[in-house]
């Protein structure tokens, strides 16, 4: 999916590529804004992908199932190990894939910014487009710095427009708990409670 999800992309910029060409404001204006969604879907797609690729994976064993030899208390700590470091790459694949994306959604608006053919207006929504973007990675970092400060292990948040997700490492939230994601995303972003989605992401 990730693989569909980068190819989606390139596409994109190839058809900004071209739209150059032919100066047109409103062409290049969609193609931005397309880019933009296209970051945005990308990071979605990375943040649920992990519940279909852990349905399509095909189990296998060995004949003898070898576990039963092992001293229960060291295959309950092996288990929890693995569990661990599964969760532990979950967060790095929803960060990088992140961060890849906005990379790519800048550089598509860095081209237009750029671009002799691009027009006034298109340059300006381009770079008004970058600051919002970056600014919405200010907010995400601090969110995230707020959260693991509470006391949660790992944490990715992902601010689009006027709406937010945020994956947090940990048991089912309590209802203190959510609020206080909630009240640290407000006061961090001015996205209200109900535009939040809190995704709880835990081993086993």
């Amino acid at each position: 999916m990730k693989t569909e999800t980068k190819e989606k992309m390139r596409a994109l910029m190839q058809k900004t590529a071209g739209a150059f060409k032919k100066p047109n404001k409103k062409m290049i204006a969609a193609v931005c804004a397309v880019v933009l969604i296209g970051a945005a879907v990308a990071v979605n797609l990375i943040f649920f992908s992990g519940a279909d690729d852990e349905a399509k994976t095909e189990k296998t064993g060995l004949a003898v199932d070898l576990t039963s030899l092992e001293d229960p208390v060291d295959a309950e700590k092996r288990d929890a190990a693995v569990a661990s470091d599964d969760v532990e790459d979950y967060f790095a694949t929803v960060s990088l894939g992140r961060k890849q994306a906005r990379d790519e959604a800048m550089e598509v608006l860095l081209s237009v910014s750029q671009s002799a053919d691009a027009t006034a207006d298109a340059k300006a929504e381009a770079m008004e487009d970058m600051n919002r973007i970056a600014l919405d990675i200010e907010r995400e970092a601090q969110i995230e710095t707020l959260v693991v400060s509470r006391g949660f292990k790992n944490c990715v948040a992902v601010i689009n427009g006027d709406t937010a997700s945020v994956i947090i490492d940990s048991e089912p939230l309590t209802p203190g708990q959510a609020a206080q994601v909630s009240e640290i995303v407000y006061e961090a972003s001015g996205i209200v409670p109900a535009n939040l989605k809190i995704i709880e992401k835990t081993a086993g």
